[in-house]
This record gives C-alpha cells, sequence and structure tokens, in this order.
C-alpha cells in the first residue's frame, strides 16, 4: 500500500509507485511477491525515484488492454489520488507522477495504463533500460544499451507516435510522398540499429582477437557471474586489489572488467567480473550485451556468486542458470560451475554453520564473505585445483643451449622438480593438455632441422 512516509519527498525528485502485478495461478508465496518488490524498489531507487509506496497486485488473468482487472487499475487510482490530494493538504506539489509495472507491457497496455492513472507508466524492460543508460562507462557498454534500447523503443511507436499519424510529403530519397510520421522513425530506428550491429560486430571482433592472444600465452580465464549485487564486484576487488566501483545497489557494475590473478600454485589467471543479472531480464538486453556475454560462454571457469544471505537466494539461483542457458551454455558446464556462497557475514551463528558443512562437503561450493575476507583463500584453491585436474607431468630433458625452451617451460608450467648436470637440465613440469601439445610439436620441429 502507498505511505507517504516510506521516504522522505526531495525537492527535484519525482515520486513514484511501484506495483508487481502476479498470476493467482503461480501460487507465488507472500516471501517471493515481498521479494520482487523490494528488488523493484531498488530497482527504482538505482535512477533516483522517490518510493513513494509498492503494492502487490493478484491477477486472476492477463488482461490484453491493461493487463490488471478494471478494479485493480481503479484501486490504484485512488491510491495515486489519495498520496497526491495528501501531499496537496500540506502544501507539498510533489505528485506521483511515475508508476513503475514490475511486468512487461505491450505498447497498449502502457498507452491504456497512462490514460487511466494520468501519469508515466514505465515497465520493467524500460526501468532497467533506463538503469543501464545512466551506468554505462565505456563505448561498448553504452553501444550496447542504446541498441537494447532503439530496439525496445522501436516497438513502442506505436504508443509514441499515434498523433503523429499524418501523412506528409518527402524529398524521395527519404521515403517519398505519402510516407507517414510513424513510417519514417521507424525507418531512422531501423538505420541506427543497422549502424550500432555493425559497431557491434567491430567489438565481437576485437574481442575474439583478445581472446585468441590470451590463448597464445596462455592464461585460463575465470568468469564471475551471478544475480546483481550478489557481490560478484566485492570479491573481484578483493582478489585482484582492484578498485571496480562494488555499491550494495542494483547493476553497480555494468562494463565487464578484467585483471590477472595469482593462484597459489604461482599459476596466472584472467579474473573477469561481468554484468549482474536478474529475473525477467529483458530480451533486447540479453541480445546486445551478447559480445559481453561471449566472455563467460568462452571462460574456461565459471563462479556463480549467490548471495547466500537473500531470501530469495534460490530463486536468483533459478534465474541466473536460465540466463546462461539462454546463452548457449551447455548443461556440461553450468553444473561444472563453482558455487560461491557469499556474504555469510550476514547470516546467523547456526546459518553460517550449515553453509560452512555444505562448503566443507562440496568441493564445488565454496562458502565465504567477499566483505570481510573469510573463506578467500580457499576459494582460491579451489580454483587452482581445477585448473591442475587437467594438468599432466611433463618430464623434459633440454641441453643448456635450449635456454629459449627452458623459459617457455617456465611460463607456461609449473616446473616440481629440477636436476642440472654438466650438458643438461633434466625438469618435471606440471603443463595443461594444450602446452603439453604444444611442446611436443617444438620439441618434433627442433628434431627435424
Amino acid at each position: 500500500m502507498v505511505d507517504k512516509h516510506r521516504h522522505d519527498s526531495t525537492n527535484g525528485v519525482e515520486n513514484c509507485l511501484v506495483v508487481h502485478p502476479y498470476l493467482k495461478a503461480s501460487q507465488r508465496v507472500v516471501s517471493a511477491v515481498n521479494a520482487r518488490l523490494e528488488e523493484a524498489e531498488g530497482l527504482a531507487n538505482a535512477i533516483n525515484l522517490n518510493v513513494a509506496g509498492c503494492e502487490a497486485v493478484s491477477l486472476s488473468k492477463l488482461r490484453p488492454a491493461t493487463l490488471m482487472g478494471q478494479g485493480s487499475v481503479e484501486r490504484i487510482t485512488s491510491l495515486i489520488t489519495g498520496f497526491n490530494d495528501s501531499e496537496a493538504e500540506t502544501g507539498d506539489t510533489n505528485h506521483i507522477s511515475i508508476v513503475i509495472v514490475d511486468a512487461s507491457l505491450t505498447p497498449v497496455q502502457q498507452r491504456n495504463l497512462e490514460t487511466a492513472w494520468k501519469t508515466k507508466v514505465i515497465d520493467r524492460t524500460g526501468l532497467i533500460l533506463e538503469i543501464f543508460g545512466e551506468r554505462a562507462q565505456t563505448r561498448e557498454g553504452r553501444l550496447q544499451v542504446e541498441l537494447a534500447a532503439q530496439t525496445y523503443q522501436r516497438s513502442r511507436l506505436v504508443r509514441s507516435w499515434t498523433h503523429l499519424e499524418r501523412q506528409r510529403g518527402g524529398a524521395g530519397f527519404m521515403g517519398g510522398p505519402g510516407e507517414t510520421q510513424i513510417e519514417s522513425d521507424r525507418r531512422m530506428i531501423d538505420q541506427r540499429i543497422t549502424r550500432l550491429k555493425k559497431d557491434l560486430d567491430d567489438v565481437k571482433r576485437t574481442r575474439k582477437l583478445h581472446r585468441e592472444a590470451r590463448k597464445r600465452i596462455p592464461y585460463p580465464v575465470v568468469a564471475l557471474v551471478g544475480y546483481t549485487n550478489a557481490g560478484k564486484s566485492t570479491l573481484f576487488n578483493r582478489l585482484t586489489a582492484s578498485d571496480v566501483i562494488a555499491r550494495d545497489q542494483l547493476f553497480a557494475t555494468l562494463d565487464p572488467t578484467m585483471r590477472r590473478l595469482d593462484l597459489p600454485s604461482g599459476r596466472t589467471v584472467i579474473l573477469s567480473d561481468t554484468v549482474g543479472f536478474v529475473s525477467d531480464l529483458p530480451h533486447e538486453l540479453v541480445s546486445a550485451f551478447n559480445a559481453t556475454l561471449e566472455e563467460v560462454t568462452e571462460a574456461d571457469i565459471i563462479v556463480h556468486i549467490r548471495d547466500i544471505a537473500s531470501t530469495n537466494t534460490e530463486n536468483q539461483k533459478k534465474d541466473v542458470l536460465g540466463v546462461l542457458r539462454g546463452l548457449g551454455l551447455d548443461d556440461d558446464k553450468v553444473s561444472g560451475m563453482v558455487e560461491v556462497l557469499n556474504k555469510t557475514d550476514l547470516l546467523a551463528d547456526d546459518e553460517q554453520e550449515v553453509a560452512m558443512n555444505r562448503s566443507e562437503r562440496a568441493s564445488e561450493v565454496i562458502a565465504l564473505s567477499a566483505k570481510s575476507g573469510a573463506g578467500c583463500d580457499h576459494f582460491l584453491q579451489v580454483i587452482n585445483d581445477r585448473l591442475m585436474a587437467n594438468f599432466q607431468i611433463l618430464e623434459a630433458s633440454l641441453t643448456v643451449q635450449d635456454g629459449k625452451m627452458l623459459a617457455w617451460l617456465y611460463d607456461h608450467g609449473e616446473v616440481i622438480e629440477r636436476e642440472d648436470d654438466e650438458a643438461t637440465v633434466k625438469l618435471k613440469v606440471r603443463l595443461d593438455a594444450t602446452n603439453v601439445a604444444r611442446y611436443e610439436q617444438m620439441i618434433s620441429s627442433k628434431r627435424r632441422k
């Protein structure tokens, strides 16, 4: 229900009402509904909207015209009117000007609700796009967000330009006489989308070249994935001594970041911090961020960071796995992920004990606190062991003149034993299968010379 005391009105900040519609048939439990409302409120706060109140609306079925039934529409109208009248009595003119509907709306539904409520209406997709538009910092991030926004806006033209559907003349090369305003704007958006896709294809090619360069070095890539605000960036900063933005805020990280990380064995990996996922992630964003998310699909190890202190942690896990499978990850790679139970510092003592016991029983599950650092050493050891499991022990015998090959073995493997005499250097080196094959190829080439 609307409660104007939930947040103090702030001059210059728009008031909004958050509405979460859900189907009765889904039998969503109260805790799940409350978690979704809380998340929607967090999304609104992320773009500095003042949340005047939140309302869950139970639906018997989806209505084509307004999504929700007429009774629910009128009830929301009464809540908005009541809040605005109450504000007017105190002399405050900062009324509710935006209603956020935590669902996907068709253009017709959006237009009809705006007419009924006499406010601007934003659906979940539009809200997330708004956040991404404010947060993207790199050229790649801005390109991806704009592509998603243009794709979304194209479907909204029926709503935005209805009053402009009139005949107008043209210069021939721009569409010719008789072209309507809506057709003109759709064509301009299509042209922009084509250009953005071309620019992002260039980004994909550049990323592919970077991945190929890393494979030549090569450094394994460990990708951090998870629900937004699960603590990925906090863990990334702790492990790599970086200063990536890490806030208690949804979608604090949009642009992917990569840093070098040295494991206990001395092995070097590339740690990748990625954009957080969210339930009902707009398909426009999944498509637009494909270039970035390719880093996840190509990673040697995927680490799923979970907010174990969240009451909605199991549903968040399902959402993340759903997005990963949507990216084309096969079941073997999904089931082979390392799972991190983060934010154990927020758990009660008995809950912490349960999480730690689970971590001790399963090598692919690690309980830790990225904030305090507890459990991070265990995490690094698990990653180290996972990488080393695919390694082989190679015995090499080199002459003292083979300095270049000796240096290569030190750079690409872990030398676990060395014996020197006057003429030769004998080594036992731990290498992954790729580098074993490369070494054997170099030896064969040397013998043919």
